[in-house]
Order: C-alpha cells, then structure tokens, then sequence
C-alpha cells in the first residue's frame, strides 16, 4: 500500500499569509481556493518538465494520438499539522493506473496476474476469433445467399397473391354474367370458378412448402457455419458482464465517518441503478479514498484539464473543472459526509431581487427581456422562473405562455404566448424557422475569420448532464451563423443568428475547437466564469400570430 509520506507534497511557494477556507470545496460547482490553485500551478510545473515516463498529451502539435488528462489536487493536513497536497489522475496515464507520487486508484485492475487483465486477454482472443470468422467468405456467401431466399420467397408469395386478388375479381364477374343462365349451364361454369379458386389456393400451400424448404435448408447451412462465432459472441458477453461485476466488487468507497460503501451499494438508487463504466476512476474520488485512508484531513480540492482537448467534450488545456455528475455524484455525495462543504451555489436562487422588463404587449403576446442567471422554466429545485413570473402577472391567460426557451445565463428577448392560439402559431413559425433571431456575445479570444458558418452536431453529455458533446454519429444537426463585430483589448464581440435551437448551441460551438474555439466569456460550462455569461439574445423578427404583421424587437445588451 502507498504511505502517505509518499504521496504527501510540500508546497514549494510559501503560503504562510493564506487562510484556510472554512469549508470544504462543493466539488460540482466552485471556484478554485487559493490553495488549490498554488498546488495545481506546482503540479503543472511539474507537468512540463523532464519526466521520467512517458504519456503522449498533445501539447506539442506534432504529436499524434494525443490523450489530454484530467488531473486534480486535493489540499490537505497531515497528523503533524502541516499543510501540504496530494495528486491525481484520472483513468490509467502511461499505460498505468500507479504512477510516480501520484495516489493509487481505488482498485488497481492492472496489476499483473489479476483477474481483470486475464479476463482482457482472454477477450482479446475471443475478439480475434470473431473478427476472423465475420471475414470468412464461406459465412459471407451462406448468409447472403439466407437473405436472398427469403427475400425471392416474399417477391413469389406477393406475385401469387396479388394473381390471387385478380383471378378472384374475374371470377366473380363471371359469376355474375352467368346468373341469368339456366341452372343446367349455371352450376357447370360456378363449379369449374370453385375448382379453379381451390387450385390457387393449393398453390400458394405449396409454394409457402416449396420455399420454407429451401430457406431452412439455406438457414440450416448458415447456422452451422455461424455457429461458432455466436457461440464466441455469447462467451464474450457473459465474460464482459463477469469482469464488469468482478471490478464493481472490488470498489469500495470511505467517507469521512469512516463509513465503507460498495459500488453497487452507492449507484444502487440511482436512476440508472449500475455504475457506468470507469465510476470511481476519476481524480477526485482516488484523492478523497487516499486522504481517509491515510489520517490527511481533505482542505480543498481543485481538478484541471492537461493537454490536447478531446473531440466531443469541451476541455482546454490548464482550464478548471467541477467533478461529473454522472459518475462522480453519487461517489462523492457519500465521500463528503462528514465534511462540512460549501453550500450549493445550484440551490440558491439567482433570480432573487430581479425583475422581468416588458418591451411590449398586447392582448395576444408580450416581448420580455429576460435577466441573466433567471430560469426559463422551473428547476428541480427552483421554481422562481420566467413561467412563474409569467403566471402571475397575466392570471387570465390562457396559451401556455412559454414559446420558447433562453438558458438560465443568457439574458435577453424571449416570446410569451397569452392565448393558445398566439402559442401554436408562434410555435410553428418556430418549427419552420421562419423566426429570425440575433445574439451579441463577447469571446475570450480573437476570432480571427470575420463571419462564418459552424456546423457541429450536438448530444447530451450523459455522464455530465447538462453539458452537450460535440456527435458526429449521434448527435443532432446544430448549425450557427456568425459575424465578427470587432475585437476589444484582445477578445471579440461578435453577432450569433442561430440557424437551429439546440441547447448550450452558441456556447458549445463558440468554445469547441472544432468551432470558434474560444469560450464565451463568463461561461461557467464550457469556459471560465466571470461576473456573467456574456451572451444576450439582442433580436428578434416574427409574423405577428394574429395580425399577420411582420414585427420585430431589438434589446441592447448591458455589456
């Protein structure tokens, strides 16, 4: 086991003059202590020096498969008073889950002999095997020839019984022509249309008989040689299921009562009921687990990105960020207990104090110009939104008010419906895109291109929601026009006219590399927070729901 002395780092900076924070850092949301950010900049100086191991970051350009690292510092107090801090990151970095000075993981499912790394190559070889037979050209060939079958066998029986619907029409115009008949002529002519109906349908018996041979023949061939590869993909996913419950086993979580809890025990109520894959691989929970275990007494905590962004989520080099929801939640709601944290910033109402100005109304619909930090709708914790306002002030209404949506930051123009008849046609002037709407935002950076278009999918993060990924294979069709205003003491003000709606759309494509690459400044997801988020929604044009008229709204942003 890593003895804290180990792990355990002297600041080399002196922070005699600094205060301790009274409480712990709420690990979800937070600015970084003073502390903790001493420790990270010492840790990244550590970083950028002559290693004596080697993991690709990407912070040479030249580089090639780059893997950036999320890394985190908890700042702590060893039995002998002194102030110090202990390091971590997430996942394995170099090939290894134990590193250097860094604290160990939870479990190390590396360690050579272990059953994790056994059950790894044996599903290597499994993978081997399956991709071997998936190239056999004798499966190939059976395969296509099962498919071809059945497919020719629906194309006769359709051929048939459309024949079938036809001959049956014939026969009973027949029918009808010979009624007037005499019975001697009548029942020869109704006879010979009843043999005729029989002998079709013993037809299509006999082709159903006839091709039902020929496809299980076809099947039987293709099963036997497929065989072996379903049977593989079997083994595999009970092999899989079995390493899987074997590393949840082996994670078991302290707080600061002491109190051990299980993976499985932890994730149990949650929505989802399992752990996701890697739950407890992150810095945060190696660094609590490691503090608990060695008498450190956790002061605060601060985690960082290094390295290379990746390609869907949003993370910049040296950029802090609060731990994920998906993962981290339920580990570190246990691990906290016993700490006195930071309270919730998410539970504090930010619209407080705040009022909704009204740009203008009439019996139909009201323009508003939302503040900042004000809820649209109502949260799971905070019911004080812009529908709630809305409530009150026009009790008589009848449309669902709400048309549309800002994000609780972005300030600025949002529609409201009185009547449900200004609601569904101010809806669908939305579906169609017909609404045009103008955002101003001021970026930390120089933009350099002066206008544009970004075309960059989006999906939620669910590991971390809200945070939106960037998804070229699930994600939805996000595309944002963009014009460059001018560039202000080395950041730009820029106009954002949305193309599509999606959420975090503007934030997301003005921070992702892929993108503009350069954050919102204020944005406290996907950038660095500031007083506030610098995005208001300045315009808006639309077709009046009632009189037709085209209207449009302008509202100077305040920054």
């Amino acid at each position: 086991m890593t003895t804290s002395n180990s792990c355990f780092i002297h600041f080399k900076k002196s922070i005699a003059s600094i205060n301790l924070p009274t409480k712990f850092t709420f690990p979800f949301y937070y600015k970084p202590h003073e502390l903790g950010e001493i420790a990270c900049e010492e840790l990244q100086e550590y970083l950028s020096g002559d290693l004596d191991w080697k993991h690709n970051f990407g912070i040479s350009k030249n580089e090639s498969l780059a893997i950036g690292k999320m890394f985190g510092v908890l700042v702590v107090e060893n039995e002998t008073k002194e102030i110090g801090y202990i390091t971590a990151f997430s996942g394995k970095m170099a090939g290894v889950n134990t590193l250097g000075n860094f604290v160990p993981p939870i479990y190390d499912m590396l360690t050579e002999d272990g059953f994790f790394l056994k059950g790894q190559a044996e599903l290597t070889e499994i993978n081997k095997r399956v991709r071997e037979l998936s190239a056999c050209e004798e499966i190939k060939v059976a395969e296509e020839e099962l498919i071809n079958e059945t497919l020719l066998f629906k194309t006769k029986v359709k051929e048939l019984r459309t024949k079938m619907i036809l001959d049956k029409k014939l026969r009973k115009q027949k029918r009808t022509e010979a009624k007037d008949l005499s019975p001697d002529k009548y029942e020869p002519i109704n006879d010979q249309l009843n043999k005729d109906s029989v002998h079709q349908k013993n037809q299509l018996k006999e082709l159903h008989r006839y091709w039902e041979e020929r496809i299980e023949k076809a099947s039987k061939r293709a099963h036997e040689l497929i065989a072996e590869r379903t049977h593989l993909k079997e083994k595999r996913k009970s092999l899989s299921a079995i390493l899987q419950k074997g590393l949840f086993d082996e994670y078991h979580f302290l707080n600061a009562h002491g109190i051990k809890r299980s993976l499985l025990s932890i994730f149990k109520d949650t929505p989802q009921g399992v752990p996701p894959a890697a739950a407890g691989e992150c810095a945060a929970p190696k660094l609590l687990q490691f503090a608990f275990s060695n008498n450190l007494k956790p002061i605060a905590l601060a985690e960082f990105w290094w390295g290379e962004s990746p390609k869907s989520a949003i993370r910049k080099h040296k950029h802090y960020y609060p731990a994920c929801q998906g993962k981290c939640f339920p580990i570190l709601t246990h691990m906290l207990q016993g700490l006195e944290v930071d309270e919730n910033p998410l539970l504090i109402n930010p619209a407080e104090g705040k009022t909704i100005e009204i740009v203008y109304e009439d019996e139909h619909l009201a323009v508003i110009n939302k503040p900042n930090e004000f809820l649209s709708v109502p949260g799971k914790t905070i019911k004080d939104c812009v529908y709630s306002r809305m409530k009150t002030k026009y009790p008589e209404a009848t449309g669902p008010l709400i048309v549309h949506r800002l994000d609780m930051s972005t300030s600025g123009i949002m529609l409201i419906a009185k009547t449900k008849e200004a609601h569904d046609k101010l809806q669908q002037q939305f579906i169609k895109r017909t609404i045009h709407k103008r955002y101003v935002a001021l970026l930390d950076g120089i933009v350099k291109e002066p206008s544009g278009i970004i075309d960059l999918p989006l999906r939620v993060d669910l590991d971390d929601r809200p945070r939106q990924l960037v998804c070229f294979e699930h994600g939805k069709s996000a595309r944002t026009k963009y014009e460059v205003v001018r560039i202000e003491k080395e950041k730009t003000r820029i106009l954002f006219f949305p193309i599509t709606g999606r959420t975090h759309q503007l934030r997301v494509h003005a921070s992702h590399f892929k993108g503009l690459n350069t954050a919102i400044v204020g944005d406290d997801l996907y950038g660095t927070k500031s007083n506030r988020l610098h995005l208001h929604a300045a315009f808006i044009e639309f077709t009046h729901p009632i009189t037709n008229d085209l209207v449009e709204f302008s509202v100077e942003a305040d920054f």
